[in-house]
Formats: structure tokens, sequence, C-alpha cells
């Protein structure tokens, strides 16, 4: 018989010839490279923000879809675009049978999607979507930038007006101000219909061509497969061309441009002020006219918060009838570097109503059978499950951000008295249970209200 402990792994074969690695009991398992843990301690900041973006939705009238992680591969390549560095580079595909999947590397493809598969459009009127979740491209992990990161996002399907455009906008920036993340600038540009589009490139090309030998390696890989992107770069050696290329805004359509003038328009009229970067482009083929980024002096190199545009194509591109729509997606990590940099505190302190300190096992008792009846009046509570000591519950307590301990023992069994500690005045009371209760209940209404 063989010793699973005197070996460092073996192979389990199973019907489905999935392979199973089993490893000897020390080893020691760690997250994937680009991928972590959110610890109880940080994840009071994540739900902290999701309540942030979900109240301002409930503002906006958007309501939250959930689409699965995984998604199919043509989903995915034909929405995004072949060409892309997510399809080409970033994406973590799995095959299974005749099926390729991929795990979703960003929201909007799915939703749209969704959208089809759904036969939303049927519902009449437009659409307005948020999601949150965690998203996964398989690139080079660094400050704000993960294999696994989380994104929260909307959009707004079935409306070709730049109304839409100007409430995705009002509605992303909603987000950051109720964070407190203020020191952002937001950019904007419109990149035009597929024929200004057309024209623009060739006007690129030319513009560039002459400098190829100049240019990076990753410019001259996109000169041949989307020259546009050559705007994106960041790399030293390309930011004298860019600064000096063709605007596409010169290249709009009649119908493309009265559209973004009338974008600005209405952020005018929503006082949100932005700054017009002509040279502004979406990474991902779908989008269409108008373009935006929000973006951080206090991110440093990576200073993209998020963004979005236009993107009337893509819904036609995954299989449904042609509808225009407009949106955007943000990075969570990356707000939360943010924050930390303003100084902004995201992380609210843990807080429970009442914590019970007991004394003895007939008080263990009575607590137990306690805390059902306080949870069902909405109350936080709990109790030590330690038997530990008087002065080491009051600790817990504290460590726990209790606003109250209630101490119970035998004594205050036998009378029906309980010592009500109001922890963060350091002040008791002596009084029966259910003026407990009604103070434990008007303390939490008042902080609810």
């Amino acid at each position: 018989m063989i010793d699973p402990l005197s070996i460092v792994s073996f192979t389990v074969n199973y019907p489905s010839n999935i392979e199973v690695n089993f490893y000897m009991a020390d080893k020691k398992f760690r997250t994937h490279h680009g991928m972590v843990d959110i610890l109880p301690e940080d994840s009071r900041k994540w739900q902290h923000l999701e309540n942030i973006v979900r109240n301002a939705a409930r503002k906006f009238d958007f309501e939250e879809i959930r689409t699965p992680v995984l998604e199919p591969t043509e989903l995915i390549a034909r929405g995004i675009g072949q060409l892309t560095d997510i399809v080409s580079k970033e994406m973590f595909t799995f095959t299974r049978g005749d099926d390729n999947y991929v795990l979703r590397p960003e929201g909007t493809a799915p939703v749209a999607r969704a959208y089809v598969q759904h036969h939303m459009s049927q519902q009449g009127g437009s659409q307005k979507l948020f999601y949150i979740g965690p998203f996964f491209r398989a690139e080079r992990p660094q400050k704000g930038r993960q294999r696994q990161f989380h994104q929260f996002g909307a959009e707004l399907i079935g409306s070709s007006d730049p109304l839409a455009d100007a409430e995705i906008i009002g509605f992303m920036m909603e987000i950051y101000r109720e964070a407190g993340i203020k020191n952002t600038v937001l950019e904007i540009n419109s990149i035009g219909d597929p024929d200004t589009r057309t024209i623009y490139k060739e006007a690129l090309k030319n513009y560039f061509r002459p400098q190829l030998h100049n240019l990076s390696e990753l410019s001259r890989k996109r000169f041949e497969t989307n020259p546009m992107r050559i705007l994106d770069s960041k790399e030293k050696e390309d930011l004298p061309f860019v600064e000096n290329a063709p605007i596409i805004t010169d290249y709009l359509s009649e119908k493309s441009a009265a559209h973004y003038k009338k974008v600005k328009h209405y952020l005018d009229s929503l006082n949100i002020l932005y700054h017009e970067n002509p040279h502004l482009v979406r990474g991902l083929d779908y989008y269409t006219e108008t373009a935006f980024e929000l973006i951080s002096p206090d991110l440093g190199g990576q200073d993209a918060l998020g963004g979005g545009g236009r993107y009337d194509l893509l819904i036609e591109e995954v299989g449904g009838k042609p509808a225009p729509a407009v949106g955007f997606a943000c990075g969570m990590e990356r707000l939360f570097i943010a924050a930390e940099a303003l100084n902004i505190e995201l992380n609210p302190p843990k807080s429970i109503d009442v914590y019970l300190v007991t004394r003895g096992e007939q008080a263990q008792n009575w607590a137990l059978k306690t805390l059902p009846g306080l949870r069902g009046r909405n109350l936080s509570c709990t109790m030590d499950y330690l038997a530990r000591s008087i002065k080491a519950q009051m600790k817990e307590a504290n460590r726990k951000g209790a606003k109250y301990s209630l101490i119970v023992g035998d004594q205050e069994l036998e009378t029906g008295k309980f010592t009500l500690r109001n922890m963060n005045e350091s002040t008791e009371q002596q009084l029966n249970f259910d003026n407990i209760v009604e103070v434990l209940l008007q303390d939490h209404k008042n902080l609810s209200t």
C-alpha cells in the first residue's frame, strides 16, 4: 500500500481525461500569479464600493445584470476583434469537447450576448443595465492590473441619441463623486462612424509610413492591423510622432460631427467638466462615435480609472438586430489605489450592535438561545465561542467594533437585570431584557436614518 505522505505528487486519470494532481500533506498552496485573496479586513471596502455603485444605479434607474464567468470564445473574438491584444494574447481559454470557452476578459460583449439571447429589445424602450464582477486577462501583473481584476460598468442599449451618451457619462461620474474621487480628468473624443474611420486610418498610414523605422516594435505591428492604436502608445520613441498625427475630428462625417457637438452640449448642461483629447481612441473594435476615458493623476503611468463609449455595431455583430448602445467600464482596484493616494477612507470600520459577554455555562446557553431573537429584529450580534475570561471577551467585543456589550452571568439570570455597556461612551445601565432590546433597536434606527 502506498503511503500518500511519502510521495510528492501523483496523478489520477478520470474517465473524462481530466488530470488531477494530489500533493503531499505539507504542500503550501498559493494563489495563482496575478490573482489575490480579498480578506475580511479588506472585503468591507469592496462591499462599500459595491453599495455606492448600486445606490448610484438606483438613482439613475439602471438595473443589475449578471452574466456567467465563462463565455464562448467566438463571442469575445467577434465582439472585441481578432486583432486586439486581448484576443491575440491575453485570454484564458478552455476546450471541452467541441466547445471553446474563455474566462470573460470584459463585460460589454457578454451583456450584448444576453441582450440578444433573451430578446430584451422586445421589452420596449432602451435597456439600462449595470454589472459588478471579476474579469480575467493573462497579462503581466503590476500595480492596479491583475490577471483576475474587478470592474463595475453599465450599458444603455437601444438609443442613438447623444442624450444616452451624456447619461452614461453622468452615471459614471456620480459613482466617483460618491466615492470621493474628485481629482480626475474626463477626456472625450469622437472616433466617428465606420466610413470616417476607414478614411482616417488611411490618413494615419500615410502619415506614419515614412517614420515606421523610428516607431516602437508594437506600433509597427499596429500599423498593419489597426493604425489608430498607435495613438494609444506610451512608448517614448512614439510620442513625438503621435503628438503631430492627424486628428480624427478633422475627418468626421457631418452626422458624426453633429452627434459629438450635442454630446458636449449635454455635458455642459450637466456641469460635467471635460477635456477634448483628439488622440483618444478605444482599444476594442466595437466602438463608434463617442469615446471617453476617466483618468487620475494620482495613478502615475497607469492613470486610467475607466472609460467607454458608443458601440452601435456590436449587437448586430453578436447575432442580434442592429441596436445602438453606449457604455462604460471602470476598474475597482484602480479606484482603490486612487482613493489611497488621496487619503480617502473607503473601508468603514467593522461594527456590530451587541456582543454577548457570558460568565458560566448557564449564561452561555442563555446567550446561544437569545441570539436568534436579536437577529430576527435585524440586530447584528455574536458571542464568545471559546469559553474565555470576561476580560478577553470584552477585548474581543472592542476588536469587533461592538456598540454595546451585554454582560450575562448567574446573578443576572436570577434577578432579570442585565448590564448593558455602551462601548463608545464607557457607560453602563442595569436593565431588564425587554428594555435592553428597546435601547438596541432605537440606537440601530438612529444609525440607519
